[in-house]
């Protein structure tokens, strides 16, 4: 078995290391969300909030995923991570400012996200191409 390429992107275990960073800031936030902001925030703008944390921790366990599979590569949990901290931290900005204009920049994360996904997909798809341990 080939040794995986290296490139821009991010290692299986460096994935790893960011899903499970991003899901502890998502139940942090999350708990934030639910006993301080719905205090005094509408309803509206906490589901704002809640799509952030849910989109948070979804790709998160996604990066967490992609260390247990190895995938050959590196792009993907790239375009993960960083739309995630597109999608998500532009609603996080969106709810602390009201600056509406960051709503505009959320689907490049969504986009990015996709992009991670399908390229996931790909690379698992194609002969099972995975790193060994």
């Amino acid at each position: 078995m080939k040794p995986a390429r290296a490139g821009i992107g991010l290692s299986p275990a460096t994935a790893a290391a960011w899903g499970a960073a991003l899901a502890g800031v998502a139940v942090v936030l999350g708990a934030f969300g639910v006993h301080t902001l719905a205090a005094v925030l509408p309803a509206s703008t906490m589901d704002v909030w809640e799509t952030a944390v849910r989109f948070e921790m979804y790709h998160a366990l996604g990066l967490l995923a992609v260390g247990a599979l190895r995938p050959r590569t590196r792009l993907a949990p790239l375009l993960l991570l960083l739309g995630t901290l597109v999608f998500s931290g532009s609603l996080y900005l969106l709810v602390a400012t009201g600056v509406k204009l960051l709503g505009a920049v959320t689907p490049l994360g969504g986009l990015l996200q996709i992009g991670g996904w399908a390229l996931l997909a790909w690379s698992l798809a194609t002969d099972g191409r995975t790193q060994a341990p």
